[in-house]
């Protein structure tokens, strides 16, 4: 009898572990998905270059900071631009995801000084060893001039850059011809003959 109770429990024991592993696979299977669509690692196949200036189609009004003289080639960077090295800093010095708001407006806090303890990375800044200034207090000066809806649309644009980097184009449905009032409607039936139900007697 002891033989049979410990039988069933180790059997009950196999039957519990079963269920745990398969209802963890089964959480992993439905969660996954989900997580890796909206991790960091997914964003980056969206090239920065390309964020950066779609941000300034998005928002024209914001400055570009790019009168920076490179120290390789001696001749401004035009290309090197606040939001560019904004994005950089975001994603590569702050380490932070670049798909919600919130992270997007720790970075500008960053820069406005609000940050965590102050923190802002000048020597680690995007630029600073390509360019013969450090654009670092340049572009902390440029965002603190930036009105708060400026700012907002800066972020929205960020996070719209990395979510959905190309706009998506509006469908317009194809029009239906209308008759004009002075058109009547043709009609294709032909109108009923008298004694036609005669036919359909047997």
């Amino acid at each position: 009898m002891a033989n049979k109770r410990t039988a069933f429990g180790r059997t009950s024991i196999t039957l519990k572990s079963f269920a745990s592993a398969f209802l963890i696979a089964a959480m992993l299977t439905a969660f996954l998905p989900i997580v890796l669509e909206r991790s960091p690692a997914v964003a980056q196949r969206v090239r920065p270059e390309d964020v950066w200036q779609s941000v300034y189609e998005r928002v024209p009004d914001l400055p570009k900071e790019n009168q920076y003289v490179s120290k390789e080639t001696g001749k401004v960077a035009s290309d090197n631009t606040l939001v560019g090295r904004l994005i950089r800093y975001h994603l590569y010095v702050a380490g932070r995801s670049p798909l919600y708001r919130f992270d997007w407006k720790l970075t500008i806090a960053d820069y406005l000084g609000l940050g965590l303890n102050g923190s802002f990375d000048e020597t680690g800044y995007p630029s600073r060893a390509t360019l013969k200034t450090n654009p670092a207090d340049g572009d902390r000066a440029a965002i603190n001039r930036l009105t708060r809806s400026q700012r907002n649309a800066l972020v929205q644009a960020l996070v719209d850059g990395f979510t959905s980097p190309t706009p998506a184009t509006p469908v317009s449905s194809p029009a239906i011809p209308q008759p004009s009032p002075s058109q009547k409607p043709q009609s294709n039936s032909t109108p009923p003959t008298p004694g036609g139900a005669s036919l359909l007697k047997p």
